[in-house]
Order: structure tokens, then C-alpha cells, then sequence
């Protein structure tokens, strides 16, 4: 990947795409394409640690990927945005209640795995979870109909935004214990390696839930049997509210994995490619039974940890500095200098994505509130176990 160097970078809309469209044109062959979005200084709440792996805007000089691959990460990449944006407008307008965990930011640690693995491998994730069911398929429908607590929901409405979940498509929830789903992702793998189905688990986590006890035990467990695990630490700068480097001594978080021997690697989370690239090796070795690999995804979310989290504790500029080198228009950017579509064609992408994400709340709107027999549904296997009403 060839390093983008771009001066005067245009500033980010509130959506992270730029307000304004500047053109570059290109030295050799005269096209002019949007100004690739990117800063040459390292924003401050990835500083720290070792400089020569933290996450740097690039942009291909030559093709890694097929026109279909980079138009299916853009289309996917921008559902999850807009519909989490919709999702922070309708909790703000008091249409989706408890707790909201927003994605907006960190698109590429989903695309970019989820195209590098397999049909029928596992995903787990904590609660920052509505944008990996989005990516593996599941419809935005069932998803704003979970977040409406609506009986249409993907969890029948009883999960709501921080328990979503969807067997077929293999999303195994997200949870909210932070880091209680991190064994349960090694309990999969180990299901996958019994069954000897030959495929694996993928378990996310944010970077809080590495000082958890349950992420020493798994790992030391997914070693001693090579389990096909892929475990990756989303490290976002700040666990909740409070910065990585204000929290643990260790801020090349990925390290933590040595004292398993457990092959591990920092990966440019804000580059699709870069994840899909370390996803796809860590996917090699768990499949030819060498077990598991730790990534950890430089990423960055735009909003606080949650909706009622106002991110006092970092500042503006740093947030900026992060938009400008945006994901999704990183890869419009490709996209556009390579002529794999028009900037028609995009904005017809971007309408369609508008309107599917309109008719997913329509379809909340107008879906039915779960009956209250529901409680006692999906509790245990057993249909007719005895309960006791009073």
C-alpha cells in the first residue's frame, strides 16, 4: 500500500464525508478524482506504543481487489453508516431507549473481515454490535426492529441494541459483560474444531475488556488446544471514556498475546484492505490447525462510547483529524481514481442505502410490540418446562 500524502485535507460533514468535493488530477493520466481524504501527522489517541505500525491513510497504487470487491466494501461500509446515523436520530428522538453503542468510525474492522472469511464461519462481538449482522446479511428491518424493541426484531425484540443476534448468518450475538464474550468466542471455536466443520470463530472486542480475567483464561485454553479463534481487540484510543495510555502500561495492546506465543499483529483498521489482508492470514492458520491469532484493529469512533456519552474528554481537532481520513472515503477514493464507477453511479449507491434505510424504519414503526407470553419463549430448550406464574 502506497502511503497518501494529501495536502489542505477538506473538512469532514457530519456524516464523515466531506462537505466539498475538491479534485486532483492525476499526474499521468490527467483523470481528476476526489481529493483523497487523509492528514500526514498521527492524531493523539493513537500515539504511543511502536510508530511504525499505527494506522496511516493509503491508498493503493495498483488494484489489490476486484471492482466488485471494492463496491460491495463501499455499499456495505455506507449501510452501516447511515443506518447508524438514522439510529442516533431516532434515540435522540426517543423512539429507541436503554442503551445505544454506535459503530460510526470503525466500518472497515466488519467489511473487511467478513470478505475475507467464509460462509458458515462465526461472529461474537460485544454491544457495539448493529454493523456486523448489517455486513453478514441479516435484514436492516429485523435490526431498526430490534432497536425499536418490536416483536419483528431480529431478537424478537428482546435483545435491543446491545444483544442483537442471528444464527443464520452466523452472528452469534453481542453481549454486554464486557469481555464475557471472549471465552464464549473460544467455546465456539472449540464446537467448530469438535465438529470438525472446518470453520472458525472471529470474537471482537473492545480495548477495555483486555485488563479482563476472562481473556487470559480463553487464550491460555484457545492455545493449549489450537483452537480456530480469531480473537481482535478494536482498539478504539479510549476504553469508555479513558485513554488507552491513562489505563495500562502496555498500549500495543496486540503484545499482550505474547505471553501465549499466540501469533499476534497491529493491523490499520482505518484501511479495508489492511484488515481484510490480516483477517485472511489469521483465517489461514486457524483453518490448517495452528489455532489462534490476536489482531489488534487501530480504529477510531466518531461518537462517545455511547449516546448519552458527550466525549468531553478528547477534542475536537483530534476528532477531525480522524475524519479526514475516513474509511469510506478512502475507498471512494480508490474506487474513483481507478475508475471502477462514476461519482453518478456512487450517489445512486448512496440513494438506494438512504431509502433501505427509510423503509427499516417504516418497517419498525409499523411492527407489533412482543405479547408478554414472549417472556417465558427462548428461555430454556425444554417447550413445556414448568414455570411458575404468580
Amino acid at each position: 500500500m502506497a502511503e497518501s500524502k494529501v495536502k489542505d485535507a477538506p473538512k469532514a460533514g457530519a456524516n464523515g464525508s466531506s462537505n466539498q468535493t475538491p479534485k486532483v488530477a492525476d499526474a499521468t493520466t490527467g483523470v481528476e478524482t476526489v481529493q483523497q481524504p487523509a492528514v500526514e501527522e498521527l492524531p493523539d489517541a493513537h500515539k504511543g506504543g511502536n510508530p511504525g505500525n499505527e494506522p496511516v491513510a493509503t491508498s493503493p497504487d495498483q488494484l489489490e481487489f476486484s471492482k466488485e470487491v471494492y463496491i460491495n466494501w463501499y455499499e456495505q461500509m455506507q449501510l452501516m453508516r447511515k443506518f447508524e446515523e438514522k439510529a442516533g436520530q431516532l434515540y435522540g428522538q426517543q423512539k429507541i431507549k436503554g442503551f445505544c453503542h454506535l459503530y460510526i468510525g470503525q466500518e472497515a474492522c466488519v467489511a473487511g473481515a467478513v470478505s475475507a472469511l467464509e460462509k458458515g464461519d462465526k461472529y461474537i462481538t460485544a454491544y457495539r454490535d448493529h454493523a456486523h449482522p448489517l455486513a453478514l446479511g441479516t435484514s436492516p428491518n429485523a435490526i431498526m426492529a430490534e432497536l425499536f424493541a418490536k416483536a419483528t426484531g431480529c431478537s424478537k425484540g428482546k435483545g435491543g441494541s446491545m444483544h442483537m443476534f442471528d444464527k443464520e448468518v452466523g452472528f452469534m450475538g453481542g453481549h454486554g459483560i464486557v469481555g464475557g464474550q471472549i471465552p464464549m468466542g473460544a467455546g465456539i471455536a472449540f464446537a467448530e474444531k469438535y465438529n470438525k466443520t472446518g470453520k472458525l470463530c472471529i470474537c471482537y472486542m473492545g480495548d477495555g475488556a483486555v485488563r479482563q480475567g476472562a481473556l487470559h483464561e480463553a487464550f491460555n485454553m484457545a492455545m493449549l488446544w489450537k483452537l480456530p479463534v480469531i480473537f481482535v481487540v478494536e482498539n478504539n484510543g479510549y476504553a469508555m471514556g479513558t485513554s488507552v495510555q491513562r489505563t495500562s502500561n502496555v498500549t500495543d495492546l496486540h503484545i499482550i498475546a505474547e505471553g501465549y506465543q499466540m501469533p499476534n499483529e497491529p493491523v490499520n483498521a482505518m484501511n479495508v484492505e489492511d484488515v481484510h489482508h490480516a483477517v485472511a492470514r489469521a483465517a489461514a492458520r486457524a483453518r490448517s490447525g495452528e489455532g489462534p491469532t490476536f489482531l489488534e484493529f487501530k480504529t477510531y469512533r466518531y461518537k462517545g462510547h455511547s449516546m448519552s456519552d458527550p466525549a468531553k474528554y478528547r477534542t475536537k481537532e483530534e476528532v477531525e483529524e480522524y475524519r479526514h481520513r475516513d474509511t469510506i472515503e478512502a475507498v471512494r477514493h480508490t474506487i474513483l481514481t481507478h475508475q471502477l464507477a462514476t461519482e453518478e453511479e456512487l450517489a445512486a449507491i448512496d440513494e438506494r442505502i438512504k431509502a433501505q434505510v427509510q423503509e427499516s424504519v417504516e418497517f419498525a414503526e409499523n411492527s407489533p410490540y412482543p405479547d408478554a407470553a414472549e417472556l417465558y419463549h427462548d428461555v430454556y430448550v425444554q417447550a413445556d418446562y414448568p414455570y411458575i406464574h404468580d
